[in-house]
């Protein structure tokens, strides 16, 4: 499974980690992603879904 968000698309970023002694070595960052049961065109259904989405209020959560 993709790590990406269902709603926005957010997805890994890449990078350089950076030593102490400055050698680059290529890094990823991950979206957080919380799998969230989430009513999608009138059903509830299992989606994840990044932290953003949610604080924003993107996604009407199912109870």
């Amino acid at each position: 499974m993709a790590r990406r968000c269902e709603v926005c698309g957010r997805g890994p970023q890449v990078g350089n980690k950076i030593s102490h002694s400055h050698i680059l070595t290529k890094r990823r960052w991950y979206p957080n992603l919380q799998s969230v049961r989430a009513v999608v065109d009138g059903s509830v259904k299992r989606i994840r879904v990044c932290t953003r989405c949610l604080k924003a209020g993107k996604v009407k959560r199912a109870i």
